[in-house]
């Protein structure tokens, strides 16, 4: 059964820049990797233009996304507006790897994310 993973924009997959996109951190070719085995719904913050921005950003990357801000498989069994997923990747977590740049707010550091992805199955073994 696949996983799902909910993941936070801002701060996760991209520097801390809103209301503007900002720039990659290296999430792309880890959830690139993840959407061969899990289901990716992007959880985050942003409304109208602004979330609409991280979803295109999200498809130009070539990042499918099987909801944004929802599971849709999730009303078939609550009616919970709190997003299910097996697991929640965002900045703000608590125990989530960090990088501190010299200047703005640090960020997730995928590296070490895709460390702990590795060791605990969540990427396809080819």
């Amino acid at each position: 059964m696949r996983k799902t993973i909910a993941i936070d924009f801002d701060g996760t997959c991209v520097t801390h820049e809103y209301p503007n996109v900002g720039m990659g951190v290296g999430a792309v070719p880890v959830l690139k990797r993840l959407a061969k085995t899990c289901d990716l719904i992007l959880w985050t913050m942003r409304s109208g233009k602004e979330l609409s921005d991280a979803v295109e950003w999200m498809r130009w990357k070539g990042i499918p996304l099987v909801g944004v801000n929802e599971n849709p498989t999730q009303g078939d069994w609550t009616d919970s507006s709190k997003v299910y997923a097996n697991l929640y990747i965002d900045d703000a977590a608590l125990g989530a790897p960090l990088i501190y740049p010299p200047l703005g707010r640090p960020h997730v550091d995928w590296d070490a994310i895709a460390d702990y992805l590795a060791d605990n199955g969540y990427f396809q073994v080819v």
